[in-house]
């Protein structure tokens, strides 16, 4: 008569939370989506890291880390490298995705909030009815909660480390064993290389992060940017909750599928941040490409038969960056990592490593969109990057066409504009 009682003693579990969660929590139940992604992950197997694992991963990065040192005159990002299981790297990086899923997570909640008030209920009553509609407010989050969870869930069981999709998810460099072992399933590579090539790409994500200060706002700051863009289908998503049995978790698993429910608005500020995401995207993985490659040149064997299968991973998009879109609505793909590639190899041969990494000093010096389609005509036209050019410019006449470069600089045309065409594309 009620049905399958472990169910119905989950449902309650749930209830239970959505009731508990502070109001001032935010539009999701982030311990409901932190419950449901480690349930998940345990239900698939997630064992413990053992001390043997451990002291591969960590020997792996620090290795890596030394490796780097002769390609690139970026520090070392690595201070306590550490290997985690699937439950561990949920609740490290939990904290990243709050920031990157509460602006879209905020819209859905106030529109299946408003949903289910209204239905049902005469225009006269509903606005009797604020308690209930603060309890359908809580139900929404913690639905949505539900939803972010599983995709946590399903993303923590893919990923090898903290950087697999290109942003900063924590400021520790770490690798998965059970998502290396995972990786390397059907390559015929030693353990070992694949192991220390994974532990390069780490590595040369955290020295960017670490240090380049800019970075982690910028990147993030253009996901925020985005998402602040996307609207929730109203009608769509009315129409899957009319009727939705709250005691039936699949049904809900179904409605909350993302997806087509969220459309971007096709704005200029809204292209403006897509396309500032995916250059900088680009341009993070192009970099670290090429150092890894350098770094791994006669180290590793197999290193490039890897490098095609990372970029190919990265540039076809697999359950990583489908995941990512029903969380946010966005596809994080870098679409340009060749031609970035190109770029920064193009850098190096002409300016040396130090000028190449140079240009990460300051977000205008960056090449921009533009520069990707001729990466030539940036390293020919550039100026020798001073910081200290930057001090005696003032703010509003940084993104200038007109800037002057740098005394004594031959006055190329090229260079002239340089960092007013990157300020252009990273205001």
């Amino acid at each position: 008569m009620f049905g399958d009682p472990d169910q119905i003693a989950a449902a309650m579990r749930q209830f239970a939370d959505m009731l508990s969660a502070p109001r001032s929590s935010g539009p999701v139940n982030w311990d409901t989506a932190t419950n449901i992604a480690r349930h998940a992950v345990v239900a698939e197997g997630d064992p413990s890291v053992m001390e043997g694992e451990r002291r591969q991963i960590v020997d792996a990065l620090r290795l890596a880390d030394l490796w780097l040192n002769e390609v690139t005159t970026l520090p070392s990002g690595i201070t306590t490298p550490e290997a985690w299981s699937r439950s561990e790297w949920i609740e490290k990086t939990i904290p990243v995705w709050k920031q990157l899923c509460e602006p879209i997570a905020a819209r859905m909640v106030d529109t299946m909030s408003g949903s289910l008030g209204s239905a049902g209920l005469p225009s006269e009553a509903q606005s009797m009815a604020g308690p209930l509609l603060g309890m359908l407010k809580q139900m929404g989050g913690m639905m949505v909660g539900s939803q972010i969870g599983q995709a946590l869930g399903s993303l923590a069981r893919e990923v090898v480390g903290s950087a697999d999709i290109g942003l900063p998810l924590s400021g520790t460099a770490a690798l998965l064993p059970g998502g290396v072992a995972a990786f390397s399933s059907g390559l015929e590579i030693p353990a070992d290389e694949i192991r220390l090539y994974l532990a390069l790409r780490e590595a040369a994500h955290h020295r960017l992060f670490q240090h380049v200060p800019w970075l982690r706002s910028h990147l993030l700051g253009a996901v925020e940017e985005y998402a602040k863009g996307i609207t929730v289908d109203m009608s769509g998503l009315e129409e899957q909750l009319r009727g939705l049995d709250l005691n039936n978790p699949q049904k809900i698993q179904e409605a909350l599928s993302g997806g087509p429910l969220l459309k971007p608005e096709e704005t200029e500020r809204q292209k403006a941040a897509l396309a500032r995401l995916e250059t900088m995207l680009a341009l993070v993985e192009g970099w670290v490409g090429t150092i890894v490659d350098a770094a791994a040149a006669g180290k590793l064997p197999s290193s490039a038969a890897l490098a095609e299968t990372v970029r190919r991973r990265r540039a076809t998009g697999g359950p990583a960056e489908r995941t990512f879109a029903t969380l946010v609505g966005l596809e994080l793909r870098p679409r340009r990592l060749r031609e970035a590639a190109a770029l920064w190899e193009a850098l190096a041969a002409e300016r040396g490593v130090e000028g190449r990494d140079a240009v990460w000093s300051h977000p205008d010096l960056m090449p921009t969109a533009s520069d990707l389609d001729d990466p030539g005509a940036f390293v020919r036209g550039g100026v020798e990057f001073d910081l200290s050019m930057l001090d005696d410019i003032p703010p509003v006449e940084r993104g200038s066409k007109d800037e002057p470069g740098k005394p004594g600089d031959s006055g190329d045309s090229g260079g002239s504009g340089r960092s007013g065409d990157s300020g252009d594309d990273t205001t």
